[in-house]
């Protein structure tokens, strides 16, 4: 087997974070993807664009929540957070074309190259912009809150390692 008989690609996202309130701006979503030969372009466009889409909700604020006795609170669309088009930025699609051997087309899958590589991307971005506070992980998804508690636990962290810093010093 030949290593370009299996798709492959590489998602990079750009956010930007509040600090004070923990919300994230999704700013920038650039992509590379390769399913082999694309037969119908505007159709694999499609594809990762609603993929991409996909993945940034995951990461940014899809979540089944439950109660304490095991029921949904989340059972409707009005109650489950869903990604719209105010909060995605134009994705850039960079497109791969490496035909696979394993049939005549040379065709590979796409339908899910999106949402694969989006969520870590996505994910990734928003524990970097704010890795400079002390923040070295973010429960998915990645809500305002979870954010905002996330950067309040890291600066009280750096508080107490002060504190002891300083008690040692006088010692």
């Amino acid at each position: 087997m030949c290593s370009s008989d299996l798709p492959f690609g590489t998602h990079v996202a750009v956010v930007e974070v509040d600090i004070e309130t923990g919300k994230v701006f999704l700013r920038r979503v650039v992509t590379v993807d390769d399913a082999g030969t694309i037969i119908n372009p505007l159709l694999a466009e499609g594809q990762r664009h609603g993929g991409i889409a996909q993945g940034a909700a995951q990461a940014l604020l899809e979540e089944v929540v439950y109660d304490a006795d095991g029921n949904p609170l989340t059972a409707s669309f009005a109650d489950y957070p869903i990604v719209s088009a105010t909060e995605l930025p134009s994705f850039e699609l960079a497109l791969m074309e490496t035909p696979t051997s394993y049939n005549p087309l040379g065709v590979k899958g796409i339908g899910e190259a999106g949402s694969i590589g989006a969520t870590p991307a996505v994910q990734s971005a928003i524990v970097d912009a704010v890795a400079h506070l002390g923040v070295r992980h973010v429960e998915m998804p990645a809500t305002a809150m979870r954010i905002w508690r996330a950067i309040r636990a890291a600066q009280s962290e750096r508080s107490e390692q002060s504190e002891q810093s300083d008690q040692s010093e006088q010692s």
